[in-house]
């Protein structure tokens, strides 16, 4: 029988998915191709080589749903619940996910390490009553040429049900949010063998239905050491491709990204309304490198990216790390079903209310952790992102002069010129120009938008960065 169909699917993201490799070379600045209507090669997703195909076959259906089911079977994993219960309770999910971790990690030939990261939280009411003790689990997988540079993913393994200071009552919390720790977990297995470049750490934080407590800590805690987190993902309710009327988008997966930074500076604001980069923060620009990388035949997903920092009235574990100047995006199932989240598991007028597992599509999931491979592992084996990239505007002129610094990458082999239109909405040109930290475009700084990305031995291509003016 054909799925049903509503305006959700209507409205679902239907980007068709390209088959065309971006060339390793660029055309050079200042030529035209006939027709085209400025310099440069047109863009096309970057495609997924063999390995990392066979990175995204390694992802276990079987062992996402394992994952998920385990974790329901706790009862509640309340931020306040038991600590020391062995069977029942945050306590003991918190020690099966570090026991899985750790065998993970056993596999990595030392390159993984996995801790425990508490801390006490004071009270903060209203959902915080006495001081607990909040813990992540984390697990880092130690880059092998640019160990400092970091790619975070987490999932939250606290649950509730209806009354968010109930502890004891059941909160199985299957899709909101072990959908989301299964996630991390399996990607984390998958690539506990390999070698990236940069780090890669692989977080289930806890205290997120209290109040971000754990992914704060987190995020606070790597400002604080001055970790070059270069990009932060959650996957925050993942577990389901069906709505609460009954259709389904089993190939999208959403990801909220914001514009106006969070953390941005008077300062910042200023130049951003000056040159109108409201649509190019670092978090908009960690979107458009997820869908490049992940929407394809080998994950089998659509990526609808979301100009939205999260959904209205709701939060997830990404914004504290927008908060610290981080960039930062949110994986979410593409339609909620709000019977199945924050609910007392119970049946009203033959209506079954609660976040269990029979209610997750694992695998809808198990693609949603092939997206999350395909960008983790896309990120942190090609360069960073460049820094200080500036647009000279001392002195009027119809071209472009683009500056930057460059990278320390070993495996760097240069750079491209990255432009569209100031109504596109992704980078639509690149410009090869070498292993330069400056170029000149014949474009007009005041027609088009610019940006400048690295490119890798390998030929990946990193996420762009947007320029700010140098007078």
């Amino acid at each position: 029988m054909a799925e049903q169909r509503s305006r959700r699917v209507f409205l679902s993201a239907t980007a068709a998915l390209s088959t065309a490799a971006l060339a390793s070379t660029a055309t050079p600045a200042g030529a035209r191709e006939p027709g085209d209507r400025g310099p440069g090669e047109t863009l096309s997703p970057q495609r997924p080589d063999a390995e990392l195909r066979a990175i995204l076959r390694e992802i276990d259906e079987n062992r996402i749903e394992a994952t998920v089911r385990r974790l329901a079977a706790f009862g509640t994993r309340h931020t306040l619940s038991s600590q020391t219960d062995p069977v029942r309770g945050i306590g003991a999910a918190r020690d099966w996910i570090f026991a899985r971790l750790q065998e993970s990690a056993e596999r990595s030939g030392g390159r993984m390490t996995v801790e425990l990261q508490s801390y006490v939280q004071p009270p903060a009411p209203p959902r915080i009553p006495v001081a607990t003790t909040i813990t992540n689990v984390v697990a880092t997988l130690r880059g092998s040429t640019t160990p400092e540079r970091v790619y975070v993913v987490s999932g939250h393994y606290d649950s509730r049900c209806s009354d968010p200071l109930d502890a004891v009552k059941d909160a199985p919390g299957a899709d909101d949010d072990a959908s989301g720790v299964a996630v991390a977990m399996e990607v984390a297995r998958v690539l506990a063998t390999r070698r990236p470049a940069a780090t890669i750490v692989f977080a289930a934080v806890a205290g997120e239905e209290q109040g971000l407590f754990g992914a704060r800590h987190m995020a606070t805690r790597y400002k604080a050491a001055g970790t070059d987190v270069q990009a932060m993902f959650t996957n925050d309710i993942v577990g389901s491709s069906r709505a609460d009327d009954g259709t389904r988008d089993p190939r999208t997966i959403r990801l909220f990204a914001e514009g106006v930074p969070t953390s941005e500076t008077p300062a910042q604001a200023e130049i951003r309304r000056a040159v109108g980069g409201e649509n190019d923060s670092p978090s908009r620009q960690l979107a458009r490198f997820a869908r490049s990388v992940a929407e394809n035949d080998a994950t089998g997903m659509s990526v609808r990216v979301i100009y939205r920092r999260d959904r209205y009235l709701r939060g997830g574990d990404h914004i504290p790390f927008l908060e610290q100047g981080y960039p930062a995006a949110r994986f979410t199932e593409p339609h909620e079903d709000y019977a199945h989240q924050h609910q007392d598991v119970r049946v009203e007028n033959g209506k079954r209310f609660g976040d269990l597992p029979e209610f997750c599509d694992f695998p809808f999931i198990a693609r949603v952790a092939r997206v999350n491979a395909a960008t983790l592992w896309s990120l942190a084996t090609a360069p960073g992102t460049p820094e200080d990239v500036r647009i000279r505007t001392n002195q009027l002129t119809n071209d472009t002069d683009l500056v930057w610094r460059r990278g320390t990458d070993p495996d760097l082999a240069g750079y491209e010129v990255v432009w569209r239109e100031t109504t596109a909405a992704e980078w639509t040109h690149a410009i090869g120009v070498g292993d330069r930290t400056e170029a000149k475009v014949d474009l007009s700084k005041d027609n088009v938008f610019f940006g400048v990305r690295a490119v890798g031995k390998n030929g990946r291509r990193g996420p762009v960065a947007f320029p700010t003016p140098l007078s």
